[in-house]
């Protein structure tokens, strides 16, 4: 089977976490035998927001780590028709240019011979509603919607004929525990400071405890304006900068705990999803302490991560695991154990195979009479 990925980039990861999933979903389809291709635009934001922070030798450094992907940049005089008919299964990234949404979604209707799905990671459809209500996905077969509460917005809102919910994951082959490793500090946040979209729970949930309990703590990611910097710097907190999603078990190793804040739309408008760094960090056996999220869908079990409900409670959670390497070592297991028998690219993998004999099957039978 040939796969052709639309993404913003399959290079990039900087502030574009899309990236971390698909590179492990090509990398195990290509374990089962299938052939994956990406196509990214010239001008994507993350690759040449990537070249600008940490240089080209980042774009080396993809090459390196990820030998067998294949990623090939398009312009304007791309010549689109002739991949999707190269191609066995499309899948197209959200971030994708609106356009070229609806050409891709053309050359299907007018007789293409790719199945054909829209992938939505993001949180547009409730917050820029309509941005996505204006793409046109009638030429679409589907839409793969990354979670329950997601998938539930686009059927009631009539935006895609079938959709699927297909969560992200880790890439268990990346994200695992790296042995021999002791960890010498304390505290890791992995993150970008984003759009304001959780400022208020970052100071709650992350500055206010570490500065409280004066733990070692270091936060890498990008995005963050000076009064952030600032904030980091006066509780105490180091500021590391970007970080390659490659080398983050790397980082993860060398601390005792972690946290999830996820940003304020998925609390309030999408709940059930979390960040992808939730499923990274749990198979890279590290302890967790999550701010607020409704896991209505019961992806993790009660003991894989503590839950704070506030500032205070944070503070209590991470005194304690700083002080009881018995609870921190209990706790990574058990998320690690979930995380590696549910949340792994391998079984979205599965799950994206059931999606498409599913699809295949529903195609082949004709339309019920008026």
């Amino acid at each position: 089977m040939r796969v052709l990925f639309y993404t913003h980039s399959l290079i990039s990861d900087w502030n574009h976490g899309n990236a971390h999933f698909l590179r492990g979903i090509m990398r195990d389809l290509i374990r089962r035998g299938h052939d994956t291709r990406a196509l990214e635009p010239r001008d994507s934001w993350s690759r040449e927001n990537l070249i600008k922070d940490r240089g080209r030798a980042a774009l080396d450094e993809f090459a390196t780590l990820f030998p067998e992907l294949q990623s090939d940049i398009y312009d304007a005089g791309f010549d689109h028709e002739a991949a999707l008919d190269a191609a066995d299964v499309v899948i197209v990234h959200e971030w994708t240019d609106p356009a070229l949404i609806a050409r891709i979604g053309r050359a299907r209707a007018a007789g293409g011979r790719f199945l054909l799905l829209f992938h939505d990671t993001h949180h547009r459809a409730v917050s820029a509603e309509g941005e996505i209500a204006g793409l046109d996905l009638s030429g679409y077969d589907a839409v793969l919607a990354f979670g329950e509460a997601l998938r539930e917005r686009y059927l009631a809102a009539g935006w895609g004929r079938r959709v699927f919910t297909w969560h992200e994951a880790a890439d268990d082959i990346l994200f695992r525990p790296l042995t021999g490793r002791e960890p010498d500090s304390d505290l890791i946040w992995i993150g970008n400071w984003g759009d304001d979209e959780r400022s208020a729970e970052l100071q709650e949930f992350l500055i206010g405890p570490v500065a409280r309990l004066g733990l070692q703590a270091v936060v890498r990611g990008v995005r963050y304006p000076d009064e952030a910097l600032a904030a980091l710097k006066e509780a105490g907190i180091s500021y590391g900068g970007s970080v390659a999603n490659a080398r983050v078990p790397e980082a993860f190793a060398r601390h005792r705990m972690t946290v999830h804040v996820p940003r304020r739309p998925y609390v309030e408008a999408l709940a059930g999803i979390p960040t992808i760094r939730m499923f990274e960090a749990l198979a890279c056996g590290i302890p967790l302490v999550s701010a607020p999220w409704s896991d209505v869908e019961g992806l993790f079990r009660p003991g894989d991560y503590l839950k704070a409900r506030n500032g205070a409670e944070m503070e209590q959670h991470l005194r304690m695991l700083a002080a009881d390497p018995d609870a921190r070592r209990d706790l990574a297991r058990a998320g690690m154990e979930t995380v590696c028998a549910r949340h792994t690219c391998r079984h979205r993998v599965d799950e994206l195979l059931a999606i498409l004999a599913t699809l295949s099957d529903q195609i082949a039978q004709p339309e019920p009479a008026e």
